[in-house]
């Protein structure tokens, strides 16, 4: 009984890796697609301003 407890218990504990890893991994890109657009946002604020004072 002890034996299949344990391998029940590494099994849950290898899926919550699992699942965290993923949650971690779709944040980062995320984070990334956000950092992303602020940049492409700020440098057409950027070139706009530069044509207006032009």
């Amino acid at each position: 009984k002890t034996a299949t407890k344990k391998k029940v218990t590494k099994k849950k504990t290898a899926t919550k890796k699992k699942v965290t890893k993923k949650k971690t991994a779709t944040k980062k890109k995320v984070t990334k697609k956000k950092t992303a657009t602020k940049k492409k946002v700020t440098k057409k604020k950027t070139a706009t301003k530069k044509k207006a004072k032009r």
